[in-house]
């Protein structure tokens, strides 16, 4: 059985040794602040800003297999335009690395709806065999793919981040099968991805 504060530890930890490989001044918050588990500094150029970071870590023996809990805190609209994911997939084979997939909070919160209201929906679901609320999502590896490695979204304000979420998506959030959380910031206007 995997210990579940161990990975968390881990991931926390990668995340921080990352950031600061490029060049942030990370600050672990040890728990002591809601939706946020690091506060990184961009201490080298003219231009210093503030981020704060929230680690999902994952462990399995298959990258593919990967998925990340992402209940209704994590679905909650963002506070401000500096909130970031960084959801950490973690091999269990000690030679391969951890993989990270940076993902602006506004992208999190849409992808854990959609991915679990198209699962709960879905034409093909069998009736009576899925009802786990939205509380429960879990979204996989591949969802996040194209933000592998996107280090480069903490520089900018999440508004101004590009949508790297798979194109099909976007037409699930317009559906009135599956749509988007309330209060979500892209139920007024979709952007394009």
């Amino acid at each position: 059985m995997v210990d579940t504060k161990q990975t968390k530890t881990i991931g926390e930890h990668h995340v921080a040794a990352e950031l600061a490989r490029r060049g942030w001044a990370p600050a672990l918050t040890r728990d002591g602040l809601e939706r946020t588990d690091i506060l990184a500094v961009l201490a080298e150029g003219a231009v210093r800003r503030l981020v704060e970071v929230q680690v999902k870590a994952a462990r399995g023996a298959k990258m593919d297999s990967i998925s990340w809990p992402l209940g209704s805190k994590s679905q909650a609209p963002s506070l401000h335009e500096r909130e970031y994911f960084v959801m950490v997939a973690i091999p269990h084979d000690l030679h391969d690395h951890p993989r990270s997939f940076i993902v602006p909070r506004i992208h999190v919160a849409a992808a854990a709806w959609i991915e679990h209201m198209n699962w709960l929906t879905h034409p093909d679901a069998l009736p009576g065999k899925r009802n786990a609320p939205v509380e429960r999502s879990r979204v996989l590896l591949r969802t996040f793919a194209k933000y592998e490695d996107r280090w480069d979204l903490l520089e900018v304000d999440q508004s101004a981040a590009p949508v790297l979420l798979p194109s099909s998506f976007r037409d699930l959030a317009l559906s009135d099968r599956v749509g988007l959380p309330p209060a979500h910031e892209w139920r007024e206007v979709l952007p394009q991805w």
